[in-house]
């Protein structure tokens, strides 16, 4: 990764600091490429003076060799720090054992340690890893030990900003790979979605052929209807799947700079094929008993399959609800479907649905007058530990270590569609007998199963 703008401007700060603490020559390196067994190359950041054309007495401080320095010498490491696209301009000094530096101390006269002092070289080093040099000299003076402790403050400030520039451009780099397949997904999307229509609507051709054919009085009429209704959702849905990928292209193609505008448009789009307004819902009515009719159609021939029970009882004279038909509809179409995929043969479902008033026995927060649509089975039930995480997004609980196919999606919609519509879902487990049918219809076990009742304001 090469070292951005803002960090090069920073090292130009951090030299003018070092020359105005009397450095006459200074200069930042970064580690470009390190090879075990040979010395690091090092790349020039940025360097006082910046003319190409030194004085004289510059020249000799420009990062001594080895063998005229006796700068202490920079660890080997084992591998590449922070490569640079640049040109090398030096390299460190290779390594000397303990008795040789030793040896050569004794052999400096008192002009070669003055020659030491006159250039610092500090290695910026983050967690063992030298990272780059900060080089500072002058030819008048040495330098004391305030000012090489300076010296080592600002190699610190230079670690810690090459360290941050390092991974803001990893994230950077994290981040268009992150879009590059987004946008491969959403075209896949595209592709399979385009895919998918032909035989959807051979489907619901076929279904409406069927239906023709048959005469009111055979009872696979509705199954044929049935078809041709399904077939319609899914044309809706996939109209939602067509306008929700192009809301996300479009987002996907914001510029950089509008980052939180995208994140806000994504989550708008998230939710926009399910998004009610709330003064619409309230203009807005319809019959429960008219948004189950179609549903119970299907789950009657699903649980016939199963070898299921499923029992509803629906009063005719219901008042009407403040709420999205279609919207109620694929909440009711979750509960049920949950009933029947979590039941095994020979377990029971009953639907209730009932008018409360207000002066009921239900807690205050309850929308009261309501009514109140109850789905209940006899299955095996879900564990307390999964009760309080049931309406989050793809969470499943123990349903995950089954073979019974979900994505822990169907409830979290329900639950957000039902609160647009000013409404409330609970959920008991073990069964809730209230919502069950006389004992003296049905025999319901109440040590099992689950209850979900959904509660709905009337339209008045």
């Amino acid at each position: 990764m090469p070292a951005s703008s803002e960090f090069v401007q920073l090292c130009r700060s951090q030299v003018a600091i070092a020359v105005s603490l009397g450095a006459t020559f200074s200069a930042v390196y970064l580690t470009q490429e390190l090879v075990p067994g040979s010395a690091a190359k090092l790349v020039e950041i940025a360097v006082y003076p910046e003319t190409s054309a030194e004085s004289e007495e510059n020249l000799g401080l420009r990062l001594q060799s080895s063998e005229n320095s006796t700068a202490k010498p920079v660890p080997r490491l084992a591998a590449p720090a922070f490569p640079v696209e640049e040109s090398t301009v030096g390299a460190i000094a290779p390594e000397q054992s303990p008795d040789n530096q030793r040896r050569n101390d004794r052999c400096q006269g008192p002009e070669n340690v003055w020659q030491q002092r006159r250039q610092i070289v500090t290695p910026m080093v983050h967690e063992g890893v030298v990272m780059g040099l900060l080089v500072c000299g002058r030819q008048d003076r040495p330098w004391n030990d305030r000012e090489e402790a300076q010296m080592q403050q600002i190699a610190r400030t230079l670690t810690l900003a090459c360290i941050l520039d390092q991974r803001s451009q990893w994230m950077q780099q994290e981040l268009g790979t992150a879009r590059q397949i987004q946008t491969q997904v959403y075209d896949t999307m595209h592709n399979l979605l385009h895919q998918f229509k032909s035989p959807l609507t051979a489907l619901r051709t076929f279904g409406k052929l069927l239906a023709r054919r048959l005469v009111p009085e055979d009872r696979n009429r509705n199954v044929a209807f049935s078809i041709v209704r399904e077939s319609d959702r899914l044309q809706d849905l996939l109209a939602e799947f067509d306008r929700t990928l192009d809301t996300g292209e479009a987002n996907l193609r914001l510029p950089f700079g509008t980052s939180e505008k995208a994140v806000s448009n994504l989550e708008l789009m998230s939710h926009s094929s399910l998004s009610l307004s709330p003064a619409a819902n309230l203009e807005e009515s319809c019959f429960v008993g008219l948004v189950l009719q179609p549903l119970l159609i299907s789950a009657r021939a699903i649980a016939s399959e199963r070898h299921l029970s499923l029992v509803a009882d629906i009063p005719v004279d219901l008042p009407p609800v403040s709420a999205n038909d279609r919207a109620l509809r694929e909440v009711l179409s979750n509960l049920i479907d949950n009933a029947l995929k979590y039941s095994s043969a020979g377990c029971q479902i009953y639907i209730k649905v009932r008018h409360k008033e207000a002066n009921g026995d239900r807690a205050t927060h309850r929308p009261l007058p309501a009514v109140a649509v109850a789905v209940s089975d006899t299955g095996a039930g879900i564990p307390p530990q999964d009760l309080e995480h049931l309406f989050e997004r793809h969470y499943r609980g123990e349903k995950a270590q089954t073979e019974i196919p979900g994505t822990g999606l169907g409830l979290a919609i329900a639950r957000d569609l039902v609160r647009q519509m000013q409404g409330e879902i609970e959920v008991f487990s073990p069964v809730n007998p209230e919502w069950l049918p006389p004992a003296e219809t049905h025999l319901y076990p109440t040590d099992r199963g689950t209850t979900f009742v959904l509660w709905l304001q009337l339209n008045q």
